[in-house]
C-alpha cells in the first residue's frame, strides 16, 4: 500500500531534520507547468522549485537524455576526462563572454568558488592585503559559511557568527557609500542582477555607475550572482551585461540544470590564469548527468525557448501592471525582469500565498511583502492569464480581510 500524505509528513517528523517549515501538501507527479500531489489535484507551478525546473516537470527531452546517460555513464570524478565538461563549458563561455567554467553542485557552491578564486587572484599578484568583500544590503548569495558571509539577513548570519571577516554592506538605496567601501583592500564586489530572495529587488543606474566607478579606481574584481537572474530567467543569457556591469567572475546554478543538480562558475582569463591545479575541487560537480543535462537545457534554450521567455514575460508584465491599478492600496510596486516577478504589497504577503494556493496557484514569499513568480520558461500566455486571475482574486481577498 503506497504511503498517504499523513505517512509522508509523519515520517519526516521523526527522521529528517527541522530545517524547513514546509507547507502541508505531497506532490506525486508533475507535467509541463502542473504539479499533482496525492489527491490528484492539479497545482499550476510559478514556483518551479524555487527556479529550477526551467523546462518544467516531466520535459521528454529532459527525461530521455538522463535516462540515456544513467544507461551508459553516471559518474568518474575529476579524476579523469570525460567527453561533456568540455563542451558545457565551450557553450558557457560563448554564452557569458567569460573564457573558462568550474563546474559544482548548486548556485550556493557556484559562489563559494567565486569568492575564493577572487582571493586567489590578488594571493597570485601578490597583494596579501586585498581579501574582503563588498555586499549589498538585501543580498542573498547561499546558506555555506563563505556565501553567508556575503548574505545581508541578520536573520540568517546571527546563530552562525563568526562568519568570514572582511565583509561590508552597502545600502543598494546609497550608492555614494561605495567610495568609502571599496578599497585597495578588497578583493571583490558580489551583487545579484536581480536580487531574488531579497524581494525581486532590481537596481538603480546610480547604483551600477558607483560600482563601475569604485572598479576604476581600485580594481576590485565584480562577482555576479547570477544564480537566479541568469541561465536566460531574465530574457538574457546573463542580465549583468544588461544593467552596464562586466563581471570578471560569474556564479550560475538553478535554471542550468532543468532540476538535475548544477553549479558553475564562470571566470575570466586573467582570473583563470591565476588559478593552479588544487586550489578548488568536488567530488560530484561536472559529472555526466549534470552536464548533459545542463546541455539538454542549452539545447532547448537556444532552441527558440529564450525567444519564448521574452514574448512571455511581455504578457505576463502588461498583466501585472493591470493587476496592480486594480489593487493600488494594495499593490505598492511590481520589479523583475523576464519570468522573475515581484509585487511588493504593502502587508504581509503570506495571506495571498495561501490564498493562492488554496485556488491552485504555487506562489511564495520573499522579504516579507513580496510575492515572487518564477514560473517555467516553456510557461504559456493562458498559463499566465490563469496565474494572474487567481492572484487578482487573492490579493482581493486580502483587501476585503484588512
Amino acid at each position: 500500500m503506497a504511503a498517504t500524505s499523513t505517512d509522508v509528513k509523519a515520517l519526516e517528523q521523526q527522521h529528517v531534520l527541522q530545517t524547513y517549515r514546509r507547507l502541508p501538501i505531497v506532490f506525486e507527479r508533475g507535467e509541463g507547468t502542473r504539479l499533482f500531489d496525492d489527491r490528484g489535484r492539479s497545482y499550476l507551478d510559478f514556483v518551479s522549485g524555487i527556479g529550477v525546473a526551467s523546462l518544467g516537470h516531466a520535459h521528454p527531452g529532459l527525461a530521455r537524455a538522463i535516462a540515456d546517460q544513467a544507461a551508459t555513464l553516471l559518474h568518474t570524478s575529476n579524476l579523469y576526462f570525460h567527453g561533456l565538461q568540455g563542451e558545457l563549458a565551450t557553450r558557457l563561455s560563448a554564452l557569458t563572454g567569460l573564457e573558462r567554467a568550474f563546474f559544482c553542485n548548486s548556485g550556493t557552491e557556484a559562489n563559494e568558488a567565486c569568492l575564493k578564486f577572487a582571493r586567489r587572484y590578488w594571493h597570485t599578484k601578490g597583494d596579501g592585503r586585498r581579501t574582503g568583500y563588498v555586499a549589498f544590503s538585501h543580498a542573498f548569495h547561499g546558506r555555506t559559511m563563505g556565501a553567508l558571509s556575503v548574505t545581508a539577513d541578520e536573520h540568517y548570519r546571527a546563530p552562525f557568527e563568526p562568519l568570514v571577516p572582511g565583509v561590508s554592506f552597502a545600502s543598494t538605496a546609497d550608492p555614494s557609500a561605495l567610495e568609502t567601501l571599496v578599497t585597495d583592500e578588497t578583493a571583490a564586489i558580489i551583487i545579484e542582477p536581480i536580487q531574488g530572495e531579497g524581494g525581486v529587488r532590481t537596481h538603480t543606474p546610480a547604483l551600477i555607475a558607483a560600482i563601475n566607478a569604485a572598479i576604476e579606481r581600485t580594481g576590485a574584481l565584480v562577482i555576479a550572482d547570477e544564480v537566479q537572474s541568469g541561465s536566460g530567467r531574465t530574457g538574457t543569457f546573463i542580465h549583468a551585461r544588461t544593467i552596464g556591469l562586466n563581471p570578471d567572475l560569474i556564479a550560475l546554478g538553478k535554471a542550468l540544470g532543468a532540476g538535475v543538480p548544477v553549479g558553475a562558475t564562470l571566470v575570466s582569463g586573467r582570473v583563470a590564469e591565476t588559478i593552479e591545479a588544487g586550489d578548488h575541487g568536488t567530488t560530484y560537480g561536472g559529472n555526466l548527468l549534470a552536464c548533459r543535462a545542463a546541455l539538454t537545457f542549452l539545447d532547448a534554450l537556444e532552441g527558440g525557448l529564450q525567444e519564448s521567455v521574452r514574448r512571455t514575460s511581455r504578457h505576463l508584465f502588461a498583466g501585472l501592471a493591470r493587476l496592480a491599478a486594480r489593487h493600488p492600496s494594495l499593490v505598492t510596486e511590481v520589479r523583475g525582469a523576464g519570468l522573475i516577478a515581484g509585487l511588493d504589497l504593502a502587508a504581509d504577503a503570506t495571506p495571498v500565498v495561501n490564498a493562492a494556493l488554496e485556488r491552485g496557484l504555487l506562489i511564495n514569499r520573499t522579504s516579507t511583502t513580496v510575492v515572487r513568480l518564477l514560473p517555467p520558461y516553456i510557461v504559456s500566455e493562458a498559463d499566465v492569464d490563469e496565474a494572474l486571475g487567481i492572484l487578482d482574486e487573492s490579493i482581493g481577498l486580502l483587501a476585503r480581510t484588512a
